[in-house]
């Protein structure tokens, strides 16, 4: 049982780095193509809005038709917005770990208001999962998953793999579909509003790096 507890960046590191972890862009028309809220296939040939940095031992880059993101720095998490605002949302994108330990955290974002406010949905290289909330409040996340701990599924492809991630969320009610099964429904009032994003982490030493790729919003 791997141990769960991510600290913002802020906890770990200070606001400048903090500052690196959630800068983002305001997106184009170009992003809210085929029928999408917004869309990025990550082929460089469209400008998202997402951030980008190099800092405080975390990478975030487009590259290679892919949102590349890595850290070498346990118990932190970062992550990228688009500088997008939605309410309803059904998030998807596939995410592939291509190296770094497996006790890891990587999945997608909701509802982000600021860099201490938001809802996470996170997997892990060993098969866990929850849904995780972020509050100006608590340096630490707050896991809305059962017993307030990760949980193990098989249906998560473990190690160097890929993983189809689908996040919902709606009205109270948020979920965490993967490979095409829900793993977990779960509710909470706390955010009605914000940005999406992607997020990554590693929990024991190595550098984690996670891929996605077709990151797309819908309305439900």
């Amino acid at each position: 049982m791997m141990r769960r507890m991510i600290l913002l960046c802020l906890a770990v590191t200070g606001m400048m780095v903090l500052a690196a972890c959630s800068i983002g862009g305001g997106g184009v028309d170009e992003c809210t193509e085929s029928g999408a809220l917004f869309q990025d296939d990550f082929s460089g040939e469209k400008e998202c809005g997402w951030a980008l940095y190099n800092r405080g031992g975390a990478v975030v880059e487009i590259v290679d038709g892919v949102m590349r993101m890595s850290t070498s720095q346990p118990g932190q998490i970062w992550w990228t917005n688009p500088g997008q605002s939605f309410d309803d949302v059904i998030i998807s994108t596939d995410a592939r770990q291509v190296s770094g330990p497996n006790d890891n955290a990587y999945g997608t974002i909701c509802r982000y208001q600021n860099e201490e406010n938001f809802y996470v949905f996170l997997i892990s290289g060993d098969g866990y999962y929850t849904i995780g909330k972020y509050t100006s409040d608590s340096p630490s996340i707050t896991y809305l998953t059962e017993n307030g701990e990760y949980q193990y599924s098989d249906v998560i492809n473990q190690g160097n793999a890929t993983n189809q991630i689908r996040t919902s969320c709606i009205g109270q009610e948020l979920s965490l579909a993967v490979n095409g099964i829900t793993l977990t429904t779960v509710t909470d009032p706390t955010f009605v509003i914000g940005d999406v994003g992607l997020a990554v982490s590693t929990l024991e030493p190595g550098t984690a790096v996670v891929e996605f790729t077709d990151f797309r919003v819908v309305a439900p």
